[in-house]
């Protein structure tokens, strides 16, 4: 086992030197690369977590803009990390490097820490992005393993495992280790992580004929890329009914904070309950909530999925004869300005302007 791991570390340092020139050649040119900060750095990383790289863009540019350094984002409002973060989803990533910024500004003197295992110990970032900080902003010689990283090097040593087991990952890391190159290090990782952004895609379209280092490709070679990287199939995404209320009195519309803790934490919602209501019943809850309804008609229905979950979602538009106690009444111009708001409500959100302007 040992000689074979050997042996494919042997091969996989064949890919360096042609991965580097077909780098400097090809970057995409992107903001967080033009200053490669470890602020940027980490910022961007954690941007795009499960998120592609042209949403992210103007995200990271207005980001930046707003909160250029560690102790600007450690002292922000909670509500402008929020909205600055509206769109992006997954916002428990944001209250994360709010924290890590706060434990800097104590620990580290306002710095991300300049080592692998020290930035491991801060909120939300975990291997991969230790890496990719430590590697690209400090030019410490550690890989940095994301999913593109993961399906490059299975298609590269033909390798059947699953890519999900920790023990894969671990061993696909460690063999990357042995081949990184001590001045460009950094630049190593992001050309792999380019590679299979660009290049070696997943789901049977990659552009073999363009890969620098096709000549080294074991999957072309046995003719298996199609059937590469393997990983098990993923759980069935679970469903959930939703009742969505716009709810709108004397020129607002009612909103209320979701729990602190669970999905979509802390942030602001329409009001909405958990099953599929009829008009009658969606009519006896209002009832029970203290809105004295005018009137109510259906709105379309909408989905919005989440990694794991789908919401599949009826809504009503609510006429309502008062600004109802216990819930929250703003103006349009405050939710846009002031408030995040989940995008999963956007099918509704995106209504109330239009459901002001016909207010019975």
């Amino acid at each position: 086992m040992l000689n074979e791991i050997n042996k494919t570390e042997q091969h996989l340092a064949l890919i360096v030197q042609p991965l580097l020139a077909w780098y400097d050649a090809n970057a995409r040119i992107l903001p967080w690369r033009e200053q490669p900060t470890p602020y940027h750095v980490w910022i961007s990383e954690i941007m795009l977590q499960q998120t592609r790289v042209e949403a992210v863009k103007p995200y990271f540019d207005r980001f930046i803009r707003t909160l250029p350094d560690i102790a600007a984002l450690a002292h922000a409002p909670v509500e402008q990390l929020l909205k600055l973060w509206e769109g992006l989803g997954y916002y428990s990533r944001a209250r994360n490097l709010q924290k890590a910024a706060g434990l800097m500004l104590d620990k580290y003197g306002g710095e991300l820490p300049r080592s692998y295992e020290e930035l491991r110990t801060l909120p939300g970032i975990g291997p991969y992005t230790a890496g990719a900080i430590a590697s690209i902003a400090y030019g410490i010689p550690v890989p940095a393993v994301d999913g593109n990283v993961l399906r490059v090097v299975a298609r590269l040593t033909a390798c059947s495992e699953d890519i999900g087991k920790e023990s894969v990952k671990k061993q696909m890391a460690g063999m990357l280790k042995q081949i990184l190159p001590d001045d460009r290090t950094g630049d190593f990782n992001q050309a792999l992580m380019e590679l299979g952004a660009m290049i070696c895609l997943p789901r049977g379209v990659a552009k073999c004929a363009s890969c620098p280092v096709a000549g080294l490709c074991r999957a072309r070679e046995l003719d298996i890329v199609t059937t590469l990287p393997v990983k098990a199939a993923q759980k069935a995404r679970r469903q959930e009914q939703k009742t969505v209320f716009v709810i709108l009195a004397q020129g607002r519309v009612a909103l209320k904070q979701r729990p602190a803790k669970g999905l979509l934490a802390g942030l602001w919602e329409l009001p909405n309950e958990n099953s599929c209501l009829t008009t009658a019943k969606a009519q006896e809850l209002l009832a029970l909530w203290g809105v004295r309804v005018d009137a109510i008609h259906k709105l379309p229905a909408a989905k919005h999925v989440f990694t794991h979950l789908e919401w599949q979602m009826t809504g009503y538009a609510v006429y309502a004869a008062n600004c109802t106690a216990g819930l929250i009444w703003l103006k349009p111009e405050q939710l846009t300005e002031n408030l995040a708001l989940p995008t999963a409500f956007k099918p509704y959100t995106e209504q109330i302007g239009v459901l002001l302007a016909t207010q019975h």
